[in-house]
Protein backbone atom coordinates (compact mmCIF):
# COMPACT_ATOMS: atom_id res chain seq x y z
CA UNK A 1 0.00 0.00 0.00
CA UNK A 2 3.10 2.22 0.54
CA UNK A 3 3.47 3.05 -3.07
CA UNK A 4 0.12 2.79 -3.95
CA UNK A 5 -1.06 5.58 -1.73
CA UNK A 6 2.38 7.31 -2.82
CA UNK A 7 0.84 7.74 -6.29
CA UNK A 8 -2.68 8.07 -5.97
CA UNK A 9 -2.19 10.81 -4.04
CA UNK A 10 0.85 12.34 -5.58
CA UNK A 11 2.45 12.43 -2.52
CA UNK A 12 6.03 11.65 -1.12
CA UNK A 13 5.31 10.13 2.39
CA UNK A 14 9.62 10.80 3.22
CA UNK A 15 9.37 14.26 1.74
CA UNK A 16 9.00 16.61 5.33
CA UNK A 17 7.15 18.94 3.72
CA UNK A 18 4.40 17.10 2.13
CA UNK A 19 4.01 14.18 3.65
CA UNK A 20 1.46 15.18 6.10
CA UNK A 21 -0.85 14.66 2.77
CA UNK A 22 -0.11 11.02 2.91
CA UNK A 23 -3.30 9.66 4.35
CA UNK A 24 -3.67 5.76 4.34
CA UNK A 25 -7.14 6.40 5.30
CA UNK A 26 -8.17 8.56 2.86
CA UNK A 27 -11.45 8.64 1.04
CA UNK A 28 -10.01 8.38 -2.67
CA UNK A 29 -7.19 5.51 -1.41
CA UNK A 30 -10.00 3.08 0.31
CA UNK A 31 -12.14 3.59 -2.99
CA UNK A 32 -9.01 2.49 -5.11
CA UNK A 33 -8.11 -0.63 -3.11
CA UNK A 34 -12.11 -1.24 -2.76
CA UNK A 35 -12.15 -0.96 -6.83
CA UNK A 36 -8.78 -3.44 -7.23
CA UNK A 37 -10.30 -5.77 -4.68
CA UNK A 38 -13.62 -6.08 -6.70
CA UNK A 39 -11.95 -6.35 -10.09
CA UNK A 40 -9.57 -9.41 -8.66
CA UNK A 41 -12.64 -10.86 -7.46
CA UNK A 42 -14.28 -10.91 -10.04
CA UNK A 43 -11.86 -12.57 -11.49
CA UNK A 44 -11.26 -14.98 -8.93
CA UNK A 45 -7.98 -13.58 -7.89
CA UNK A 46 -6.80 -13.57 -4.58
CA UNK A 47 -6.28 -10.16 -3.21
CA UNK A 48 -3.41 -9.84 -0.79
CA UNK A 49 -2.42 -6.24 1.24
CA UNK A 50 0.89 -4.95 2.81
CA UNK A 51 2.71 -2.09 4.07
CA UNK A 52 2.06 0.65 6.46
CA UNK A 53 -1.46 0.24 6.00
CA UNK A 54 -1.69 -3.42 6.73
CA UNK A 55 0.37 -2.64 10.06
CA UNK A 56 -2.17 -0.35 11.24
CA UNK A 57 -4.90 -1.84 13.69
CA UNK A 58 -6.90 1.27 13.00
CA UNK A 59 -6.79 0.01 9.49
CA UNK A 60 -8.34 -3.47 10.11
CA UNK A 61 -11.72 -3.46 9.88
CA UNK A 62 -11.84 -1.36 6.77
CA UNK A 63 -9.05 -3.45 4.96
CA UNK A 64 -11.44 -6.86 6.22
CA UNK A 65 -14.54 -4.86 5.18
CA UNK A 66 -13.09 -4.48 1.85
CA UNK A 67 -13.13 -8.17 1.30
CA UNK A 68 -9.04 -8.22 1.64
CA UNK A 69 -7.78 -12.00 1.89
CA UNK A 70 -4.72 -11.88 3.15
CA UNK A 71 -3.02 -9.13 5.58
CA UNK A 72 0.91 -9.19 5.41
CA UNK A 73 2.63 -7.28 8.45
CA UNK A 74 5.04 -7.63 10.57
CA UNK A 75 5.15 -10.17 13.51
CA UNK A 76 5.04 -7.69 15.86
CA UNK A 77 1.63 -6.51 15.20
CA UNK A 78 -0.13 -9.97 14.53
CA UNK A 79 -1.43 -10.02 18.40
CA UNK A 80 -3.26 -6.58 17.89
CA UNK A 81 -4.68 -7.24 14.19
CA UNK A 82 -5.58 -10.86 15.22
CA UNK A 83 -7.29 -9.44 18.30
CA UNK A 84 -9.39 -7.43 16.05
CA UNK A 85 -10.15 -10.24 13.20
CA UNK A 86 -11.46 -12.43 15.57
CA UNK A 87 -13.86 -9.99 16.87
CA UNK A 88 -15.62 -7.89 13.93
CA UNK A 89 -17.93 -9.52 11.52
CA UNK A 90 -17.58 -9.36 7.72
CA UNK A 91 -21.04 -7.87 7.65
CA UNK A 92 -19.94 -5.41 10.50
CA UNK A 93 -16.68 -4.66 8.56
CA UNK A 94 -18.19 -3.73 5.46
CA UNK A 95 -20.93 -1.24 7.34
CA UNK A 96 -17.66 0.71 8.78
CA UNK A 97 -16.94 0.78 4.99
CA UNK A 98 -19.69 2.20 4.07
CA UNK A 99 -19.76 4.84 6.60
CA UNK A 100 -15.96 5.51 5.69
CA UNK A 101 -16.72 5.87 2.33
CA UNK A 102 -19.12 8.67 2.60
CA UNK A 103 -16.79 10.83 5.29
CA UNK A 104 -14.36 13.82 3.18
CA UNK A 105 -11.33 13.24 4.56
CA UNK A 106 -8.90 10.83 5.70
CA UNK A 107 -9.13 12.03 9.06
CA UNK A 108 -12.56 11.79 9.46
CA UNK A 109 -12.34 8.18 8.39
CA UNK A 110 -9.35 8.01 11.11
CA UNK A 111 -11.45 9.34 14.09
CA UNK A 112 -14.48 7.64 13.02
CA UNK A 113 -12.45 4.31 12.79
CA UNK A 114 -11.10 4.72 16.54
CA UNK A 115 -14.23 4.94 18.11
CA UNK A 116 -15.27 1.67 16.05
CA UNK A 117 -12.00 -0.45 16.88
CA UNK A 118 -12.55 0.87 21.02
CA UNK A 119 -16.81 -0.21 20.08
CA UNK A 120 -15.02 -3.75 18.80
CA UNK A 121 -12.74 -4.27 21.50
CA UNK A 122 -15.05 -3.43 24.53
CA UNK A 123 -17.60 -6.20 22.96
CA UNK A 124 -14.77 -8.84 22.59
CA UNK A 125 -13.55 -8.05 26.27
CA UNK A 126 -17.57 -8.47 27.13
CA UNK A 127 -18.11 -11.51 25.60
CA UNK A 128 -14.85 -12.90 26.75
CA UNK A 129 -15.64 -12.55 30.69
Amino acid sequence: TNDLIQYALAVDRINEKIAYLYEPAHPAVLRLIKNIVDTGHSKHIWVGICGEMAADPILTPILIGLGIDEISTSPLMLPEIKKIVRAISFEESKKIVQRALDLPTGQEVVKYLKLKNEEIIKKSQAKAK
